[in-house]
């Protein structure tokens, strides 16, 4: 069985209009895939670079394929579930800077170039003040685009026609916005010119954008079978889930360069990217947060499964509709839609999404995607938020729960784990909940300005202790 290639599967010629930073399952199985929809279904007609950001990387194995290979998509899709399965032809040239420094920066002075993506992980936008020898490849991914950028600016003799729409993937707030800011750092720590850092400023659009697809990676289980249907070996194909959002915050120029509203892609232009990330932690990651404690101990161990629990899925939804949809600035057609879309990706057969996986860091994931929506739904109704507060009571006696060698079912920080040991040595639930509760500093909130939250926790924590997950739900739910 040969690998697949463009004897197996023919390419199009097309000028290389992005330069993309990564070559990830990632930006393989959500950017990319964008633009193979722009290329087939509109008339974007442009291909891709990928530069390896780091000195390691895949570009060398998506060379061998001619930069083709399989995208898999699964999920549910209207009550149905989808497969999905496409060649990817949109990568045409494959650098490592690291051994070809020049031809990377070759690339600066193509007019057919446009567009800068990245995903160089959350790490990758980093400030390194000693980042200033342009005679050889930057470590950092700023200082790279930098050295890429001064290189256009100085061929392009300064025309603003020359600057660059750049848009970061990486998972940080304000991602455009910081990486703009840590080349204008970088800049004067070169000493470049002014009259370089303007057209830095006003000749590139920087965007900050929010990300949305579950992308498991190689489907090393259905690897055999894949190869089978296709006839050929794709040792880069690819698995993402159906459900796709790219929100992108800034100039609504983007729209004539990526021709996207003449597709079907989820992709959304914005002057506020903050409301849709705001709805994707509190209604997508605060679902699983909410959840995890109270399916594991009802006895699912998956989040599929869970959704195929009637009790649990309603509660799930009555959690989202009672106390998190009021707390979020959205049209309500777009929190109900976002929500459909979220049960739907949790109901994903195809996908086993473990519930201890998701467990990790609970202490600190309660924080930032259950909190926040508990503390403004008491805000705006003066009433308790009883589902959240019986979340965390959920977690709390989760924390009690133990392997078979002895240690923490739950894996958080050190100091949690010894924490929470600690405290269930003691008979007294009320101190217990009490201590934890009043840890201001980790909250960054005071519960007892939430009347009654404390002795209700404390409350469905000895209800569960003492009638199990199930009845326990039944007693304050019915």
């Amino acid at each position: 069985m040969e690998i697949l290639s463009a004897k197996i599967h023919p390419k199009k010629d097309r000028p290389v209009k992005v330069l993309q930073f990564g070559e990830g399952n990632f930006l393989r199985a959500f950017i990319d895939w964008f633009i193979q929809e722009m290329n087939d279904k509109a008339d974007f007609n442009g291909d891709v670079c990928v530069v390896q950001p780091l000195d390691f990387g895949r570009v060398e194995e998506l060379r061998k394929q001619d930069g083709l290979y399989t995208l898999l998509l699964e999920g549910v899709s209207n009550g149905e579930v989808v497969h999905h399965k496409q060649v990817i032809d949109v990568l045409s040239d494959f650098i490592n800077p690291y051994q070809e420094y020049e031809r990377y920066l070759d690339y600066a002075k193509s007019s057919d170039l446009k567009i800068i993506l990245s995903n160089t992980t959350e790490a990758g936008i980093a400030y390194d003040p000693t980042d200033t020898d342009e005679t050889k490849t930057s470590p950092t991914y700023p200082g790279k685009l930098l050295t890429f950028l001064k290189k256009r600016y100085d061929f392009f003799d300064g025309s603003k026609e020359a600057g660059l729409y750049i848009l970061p993937c990486e998972l940080i707030d304000h991602n455009g916005t910081t990486l703009k800011e840590y080349l204008n750092k970088l800049s004067h720590d070169r000493h470049y010119s002014e009259a370089f850092i303007t057209w830095l400023n006003e000749a590139n659009l920087f965007y900050n954008t929010l990300v949305d697809r579950i992308v498991p990676g190689y489907p090393k289980d259905q690897i055999e079978r894949l190869q089978k249907e296709d006839g050929y070996i794709d040792n880069n194909v690819v698995k993402g889930e159906i459900f796709h959002l790219w929100v992108i915050e800034g100039d609504p120029a983007i729209k004539k360069v990526l021709p996207f509203e003449k597709t079907n892609l989820n992709i959304l232009v914005t002057d506020d990217v903050r409301p849709y990330k705001e709805r994707k932690v509190k209604i997508l990651n605060g679902s699983h947060t909410c959840m995890v404690p109270i399916a594991y101990q009802y006895g699912v161990r998956a989040v599929n499964e869970m959704m195929n629990d009637e009790y649990l899925k309603n509660w799930l939804f009555a959690f989202l509709k009672e106390e998190v949809w009021p707390t979020i600035d959205l049209p309500q057609s777009e929190k109900e839609q976002f929500t459909n879309d979220v049960m739907e990706r949790f109901m994903n057969p195809t996908i086993y999404h473990e519930l201890l996986t998701i467990s990790l860091n609970s202490m600190t994931k309660y924080k930032t995607r259950v909190l926040p929506s508990a503390i403004g739904y008491y805000e705006q109704t003066g009433k308790l938020p009883k589902r959240s507060l019986f979340s965390l009571a959920s977690l709390f006696v989760m924390y009690s729960l133990k392997k078979e060698d002895g240690s923490s079912l739950v894996m958080d920080d050190p100091a949690f784990i010894e924490m929470w040991a600690r405290l269930w040595k003691q008979p007294d639930v009320d101190a217990l909940v009490n201590e934890v509760m009043m840890m201001k500093d980790h909250w960054e909130y005071d519960f007892t300005q939430m009347k009654g939250s404390l002795d209700y926790v404390s409350q469905c924590v000895k209800d569960i202790l003492a009638l199990g997950m199930k009845a326990a739900l039944v007693k304050h739910f019915g």
